[in-house]
């Protein structure tokens, strides 16, 4: 698939750091309970780290004590990318950005978390940038 933002890994290797490039170029895991997002309570809207497009805000992140930071629903349909993902064997969806290709986690449906659409969005807080509301 073309994204609109294309570099060569060289460039991506520039501009990140080899953690995040482990994780949003090669489609790593962060360890759980480590990630910088997992816990915050923060308003604001969450960017992708590599490119700065707006994928998920405050009002649709949940508590789902996975380890990871957790939405119920992207900030907009076509601002991530899914992608059905049958590595380890396992089938699962992952989750991309639409605008870059980068990887940012996984969403899994019925696990039955009390939140409007039944999904969780399951992402690694080193592919997001959060940006707090004004005060």
């Amino acid at each position: 698939m073309a994204y609109d933002i294309e570099k060569t890994d060289a460039e991506w290797r520039e501009e990140l750091t080899p953690a995040e490039y482990a994780v949003l170029r090669e489609a790593g895991t962060e360890r759980p309970f480590v990630g910088e997002y997992t816990d915050t309570k923060t308003e604001g809207v969450y960017s992708c780290r590599a490119c700065g497009n707006e994928l998920f805000t405050s009002g649709t992140k949940f508590e789902s004590h996975c380890g990871w930071p957790s939405f119920y629903d992207p900030r907009d349909s076509s601002a991530v990318e899914l992608i059905e993902d049958r590595t380890h064997g396992m089938v699962r969806v992952e989750v991309r950005c639409a605008k870059c290709g980068s990887h940012l986690g996984h969403v899994f449906e019925g696990e039955g978390y009390p939140t409007p659409t039944d999904q969780r969005y399951c992402i690694n807080s080193i592919s997001l940038k959060l940006r707090p509301h004004e005060k």
